[in-house]
Parts: C-alpha cells; sequence; structure tokens
C-alpha cells in the first residue's frame, strides 16, 4: 500500500515520530507501517534550537538511514529550511531520490510569526513539482503559535498549490477540526493531544492521520531522568529493553 493509500483506509493513520535509527526501528518492529520523524527530536539531538531551519544536514543524513527500514518515512523539513523555493524543491528532490515517501512543511517560523500565504503556497508548488509522488503534509501554526487567525483559508490555498495533506497541530476543539476537514478534500493531519479528542473520536470527525510529533521523544527525556533517579534511589527501575533486543534493531532490516 502507498503511504497516499495509508490515508485513506477509512481509519486515520496513526504517525509515530522517530529522532534516530534506533527508535524507528523500533516502532517499525512493532508493525507501524509509516514513521515520520521529529524536527524537535532531531534539532535537540544535534544541540541546536528547532525551528532556525538549521539541522538540514541532520535531516537529509537521518533520512538515509531510515529509508533502509521497510515502510514508509515522512521527514519533517520544519520551514524548508530556507525561504527559497528552488532549494526548497530541491530538498524534496533529494529526499525522494532517497526513498522518502513524504515531508512535512510548516509556515511558522522562528521568530513567532507566520510566513504569507503566496509564499508559503511557493514553497509547496516548488516540492510537489520537483518531487512528483512525494506527499506533501502542508502545516499551518495559526493555532500552534496562537495567531488568532482562522486557519481555513491557510488550508485551502495550500491545497490550492497542490498539497496531498493539511496539518493543523495544536487544534484541541472538535468543532474547529471539523471545520478544517470540512474546509478542505485532501487528508487532514492533527497532532494527538491528551486534551483533545481520543483517536476513535478523531476518526469520527473525519481525520485521516494522526501525528505524535514530539511526544515520544519527550517521554523518552522523561524515561531516562526517571530510570536514573530509580538507580540513585534504590526504587525499582521500570522494564527496558534487553541489550540483545536493543542490538537486534541494528540488523540489516532493524527488525528481528
Amino acid at each position: 500500500m502507498s503511504f497516499a493509500d495509508l490515508h485513506r483506509t477509512g481509519s486515520p493513520l496513526l504517525l509515530p515520530n522517530a529522532w534516530d535509527s534506533a527508535s524507528a526501528a523500533v516502532l517499525v518492529s512493532h508493525g507501524f507501517p509509516a514513521i515520520g520523524t521529529t524536527s524537535l527530536g532531531v534539532a535537540a539531538a544535534a544541540g541546536v534550537p528547532e525551528g532556525a531551519g538549521a539541522t538540514r544536514d541532520q535531516t537529509v543524513a537521518l533520512a538515509r538511514r531510515l529509508v533502509r527500514l521497510p515502510g514508509h518515512r515522512s521527514v519533517d523539513i520544519e520551514g524548508g529550511f530556507t525561504d527559497d523555493p528552488a532549494a526548497v524543491g530541491e530538498l524534496g528532490a533529494e529526499l525522494a531520490a532517497l526513498g522518502v515517501s513524504g515531508v512535512n512543511i510548516e509556515d511558522g517560523r522562528e521568530d513567532g510569526r507566520l510566513t504569507a500565504p503566496r509564499h508559503q503556497q511557493e514553497l509547496i508548488a516548488a516540492l510537489t513539482s520537483a518531487a512528483p509522488g512525494l506527499f506533501v503534509n502542508a502545516r499551518t501554526d495559526t493555532a500552534w503559535l496562537r495567531t488568532g487567525e482562522d486557519p481555513l483559508a491557510r488550508v485551502r490555498a495550500y491545497e490550492e498549490a497542490g498539497a496531498d495533506g493539511v496539518f493543523v497541530p495544536g487544534l484541541t476543539d472538535e468543532a474547529a477540526i471539523a471545520a478544517v476537514v470540512a474546509a478542505v478534500a485532501v487528508p487532514v493531519n492533527v497532532l494527538f493531544s491528551p486534551a483533545g479528542p481520543p483517536p476513535a473520536r478523531l476518526a469520527e470527525l473525519g481525520v485521516r492521520r494522526i501525528s505524535c510529533g514530539s511526544l515520544l521523544f519527550r517521554a523518552a527525556l522523561h524515561a531516562v531522568v526517571r530510570t536514573a533517579d530509580a538507580v540513585a534511589t534504590g526504587a525499582p527501575v521500570p522494564p527496558v529493553p534487553s541489550y540483545a533486543d536493543v542490538q537486534a534493531l541494528s540488523t540489516p532490516h532493524g527488525v528481528r
């Protein structure tokens, strides 16, 4: 099944997000057919802020490793790492040539502003032109950055520019989510939130993709501290994968 088809099964595609080879491999080993990347995890692992456009090389290097695993990969490219449409198109073509199935491109910028809708349309069009077949998920950060701007005009504009899906992270209100679904014909992606509707309800609202975003990466950091504290205090150590389990993730297919 193609990556695009995974958005049209009738149930939302649950897309967990990895930040390195091991996190992707363990998700593949648990049966997830598609894995995204988390730009926060990639940036934090490199010791730089997310959203600053500083992790192009790390993102491509990670994609090169992850495509060795079975299944589909969707790569978060922040805002494209540049405002030059031609360069964004070149990045999309490079990732597609590696075997990446899709990309996520956002309109939010490091200073908290949103790029102009027309310019974002140019970036999306550059991707679809340079890399036909690459699933372009166009993200608007109207809710994420709390700009007060209605996301509907932006998702319609991004669909018009050729986006294969639209993504409005930060939405938890059912009516707002339903309005986005009704505004476009392409699959709608939302970010999972404990404060929002559960996956079953999101499916009823018409959502076709649910991303975990940086949740798994942040949970891993929490587990690091929790386990270290357990060792320090003599508390029971939570169950963890064995040495052999982790070694098995580095087999040619990343799964046992």
